[in-house]
């Protein structure tokens, strides 16, 4: 877990032809300023020629600054790279292995992960990006890890994701990451989007299962659970509620959620801790016993296998800030 100052500055480095979906991913989140809510982030735009910039939606951005700007930048979102044949010129190259020298963090959206890479930072590491482009980027990366099934890998200092809306994904997660679930909800709430997706979920889920026309929405289940996290539910209870079989609920969660319903329990169990490690002075063992986690030492193994930092050292972080 990274830590910034009060002010994040997010610098996108864009270029011809520019999607601005994946763009929108960052600046919606990184760049909008919402009542309410301290302002954490400054979010700007550059790009290697300034100028008018094409974009995939047929009309041009205008963007004053250059690559100079990445210097003063505390994370470089690169959203999209097209065409992914054509490599960065080896000013962006220098220009990305001086900011990531610096302690910059390094982010990439869908096509992205092709810039990341020709700039050396992905070296031996595992990374992701969109499903259709995954065998042309292990062909021309083959020293890069790449993991064709979660929505993004999250490094500290370099983090890649899959599609577009999973670019949504991984900025949410940075937030979550660098101020807290409290400001990461709040943040989602404004955008009408659920405040949390795991990482290693699938990018797409598996085509429905035609001979199954009963499946039901998982909605009502997962709301069901969400009150009661508490309490002692189980894969089991869980699939007694929905009134199926555990084997049948485990399809379900796949075909929906891209995860398997102990993984997404758990998950929602260490996002209320979160939540209560913020929010109140409740002790380790009142906050683990909350949340269904039974004693203060499996919050803290959960905790750390989770979020690679102790519930102490989350609450430390997050509680000392401002609200």
């Amino acid at each position: 877990m990274r830590y910034f100052s009060a002010m994040h500055r997010v610098m996108a480095l864009i270029r011809p032809p520019q999607s601005s979906f994946e763009l929108a991913c960052a600046a919606q989140v990184f760049g909008v300023e919402r009542p309410g809510l301290p302002t954490r982030y400054a979010f700007g735009v550059c790009a290697e020629h300034p100028g008018p910039v094409a974009t995939l939606a047929g009309y041009d951005m205008l963007v004053t600054d250059g690559l100079d700007a990445l210097d003063g930048a505390d994370t470089v979102v690169i959203p999209g790279w097209l065409p992914v044949g054509e490599p960065p010129s080896p000013e962006v190259v220098r220009a990305l292995r001086r900011a990531h020298s610096r302690g910059t963090r390094v982010v990439s959206i869908c096509s992205g992960a092709f810039a990341v890479a020709h700039a050396g930072l992905l070296e031996g590491r595992r990374a992701t990006t969109h499903w259709a482009l995954v065998d042309e980027f292990a062909e021309r990366f083959p020293r890069v890890q790449v993991d064709p099934n979660v929505l993004y890998v999250d490094h500290g200092d370099v983090a890649t994701s899959a599609g577009a809306g999973a670019g949504f994904d991984l900025c949410m997660h940075l937030v979550r990451s660098d101020q807290g679930a409290r400001y990461a909800a709040h943040v989602a709430r404004t955008m009408v989007m659920p405040p949390h997706r795991e990482g290693g979920q699938l990018q797409y889920s598996a085509p429905p299962h035609p001979a199954r026309i009963d499946d039901g929405s998982l909605a009502p289940l997962l709301e069901w659970v969400a009150g009661r996290l508490g309490e002692a539910v189980t894969v089991e209870s869980m699939a007694a509620h929905a009134g199926v079989s555990a084997r049948t609920l485990a399809r379900r969660f796949a075909d929906q959620l891209g995860t398997s319903p102990g993984q997404w329990l758990l998950a929602q169990r260490i996002a209320a801790a979160q939540e209560l490690l913020e929010s109140s002075d409740l002790p380790l063992e009142a906050v683990a016993h909350r949340v269904g986690l039974s004693s203060a030492t499996n919050l803290r193994r959960r905790f750390r296998n989770a979020l690679g930092t102790t519930p102490g050292a989350y609450r430390r972080a997050f509680r000392a800030r401002p609200r």
